[in-house]
């Protein structure tokens, strides 16, 4: 009797710790399951929009360069002759870069780079790999479109009013967070090949190509 009284509290004891544990146990379950469920969902999200942005870049690249009938008339693609960046360049009116940009007006080094930035941009965001790489030129590809339509300016340089809608904000300053933010959640990984790029040892010892 007298083991057995001394044993009791003790075990009672352990008793309370195992079901104070299991509970905390079934609280990071059902933790864990809502922090599962959360990141899958934007993981998801984070992924269409990256196949979207995807779409964007490939779309631009293809009509440039085979002259769909809708930016780029037919017969008057990159393939056909044309110039993908004479056309939008050559009419910049406004900002400091104006004749910059005049002088760059279908240049063939001009082309090639925006077009193979184009391509590169968007064969990342639809396959999911380096999207570090991607959100870096893209966002110089941005800054620089940005600043070829001013929006900062209230009238272009012939003195008429410019339209701009916002003149800090505008969709190149939007496509750019995308851009970043894309890459620095990792919107690879999801219906993407960013896992798989990320295990390759030439990227381990190169994070930056992400």
């Amino acid at each position: 009797m007298t083991l057995h009284q001394h044993r009791q509290p003790g075990m009672r004891f352990i008793m309370r710790r195992k079901a104070a544990s299991a509970t905390a146990s079934g609280t990071q379950a059902g933790t864990a399951v809502r922090e599962l469920t959360l990141p899958l969902t934007v993981a998801r999200t984070a992924a269409m929009t990256r196949l979207l942005t995807a779409f964007t870049f490939l779309w631009a690249f293809g009509d440039k360069t085979f002259g769909w009938g809708y930016a780029t008339p037919a017969g008057k693609g990159w393939i056909d002759g044309g110039s993908p960046t004479k056309g939008f360049l050559s009419h910049v009116a406004a900002g400091p870069m104006e004749e910059t940009f005049h002088s760059w007006a279908g240049a063939a080094w001009a082309d090639w780079t925006f077009m193979l930035g184009l391509l590169g941009i968007g064969v990342a965001l639809a396959s999911g790999i380096a999207l570090r790489v991607a959100a870096a030129a893209g966002t110089v590809m941005m800054a620089l479109m940005w600043a070829a339509e001013w929006p900062l300016a209230r009238h272009l340089s012939d003195g008429s009013p410019s339209m701009s809608t916002n003149p800090l904000v505008d969709y190149h300053v939007l496509y750019a967070a995308v851009l970043v933010t894309l890459a620095v959640i990792g919107a690879g990984r999801t219906w993407g090949l960013g896992t798989i790029w990320e295990r390759q040892p030439l990227v381990r010892r190169n994070r930056w190509l992400l």
